[in-house]
């Protein structure tokens, strides 16, 4: 099978999901729904050179792409969770996605799965949080956000990592944005790196919650602590100060 070219996402692709919420703010994921690899997949091979069948009440999914050269279906298979709505639907849709995952890696994985997509924190102010009226296993008050968010301006990196990204609410205001590109589309140079007084106070607060580290440079997609940008840590430092202290 020759080397295919899967594009990337574009902006009106990809919705916003509410991840977390807390007193101070949300944070948000990016996803796509199964109708964007289908798309992508009838572009680039063709709407008779792929199939799809699905197996274990919907659980898990096969796609499988056309080698002309081998004369054969090369398959993958992987499986999903059932959403909230619509049960057996939503499972056969989970387990497409994942399916196409594997087979066209790295180009429309999930966001959820692929670490390319920053952390994206949104504090109150951009955002409406409320008091659900509902509280958690410990007593503490659960609050949620109901504010609707959408992608405006997306762009990658060689890598496919997104490195541009403009997240605005239903009134167009932006409420969050990364720019690792100049007016004219060129990388600027790497960001100063973060100064120790702001390491410091991040290890105060690590060390006051009990997070881990490594739990926290990995949600940034990055690999040491002095790589964070000055406004990843100010997000993870928001996060960290609703957090109570460790037991």
């Amino acid at each position: 099978m020759q080397k295919l070219s899967f594009r990337t996402l574009k902006a009106a692709e990809i919705d916003c999901r509410i991840s977390t919420v807390s007193q101070k703010g949300i944070s948000l994921l990016l996803y796509k729904d199964a109708r964007v690899d289908q798309n992508i997949l009838d572009e680039t091979v063709g709407p008779m050179n792929w199939q799809r069948s699905h197996s274990r009440d919907n659980a898990n999914c096969t796609v499988s792409l056309w080698d002309d050269e081998k004369q054969q279906w090369i398959s993958k298979e992987d499986t999903g969770t059932e959403s909230n709505t619509e049960k057996e639907k939503g499972l056969a849709s989970d387990s497409f996605k994942p399916a196409c995952y594997i087979i066209i890696v790295p180009v429309i994985g999930i966001f959820l799965r692929k670490k390319c997509s920053p952390f994206i924190w949104i504090a109150v102010g951009d955002c409406k949080v409320v008091d659900s009226g509902r509280t958690d296993k410990y007593g503490k008050p659960v609050f949620t956000c109901y504010d609707k968010f959408k992608v405006s301006r997306i762009g990658y990196d060689t890598d496919r990592n997104i490195i541009d990204l403009v997240i605005v609410d239903k009134k167009g205001k932006a409420v969050f944005s990364i720019s690792r590109v100049d007016e004219n589309g060129n990388k600027p140079d790497d960001p100063p790196a973060l100064e120790e007084k702001y390491v410091n106070s991040l290890f105060l607060e690590l060390k006051r919650t009990g997070v881990g580290l490594s739990s926290l440079l990995k949600s940034f997609n990055v690999s040491d602590v002095h790589e964070l940008r000055f406004e990843q840590w100010k997000s993870a430092m928001d996060q960290l100060k609703t957090k109570p202290d460790k037991a």
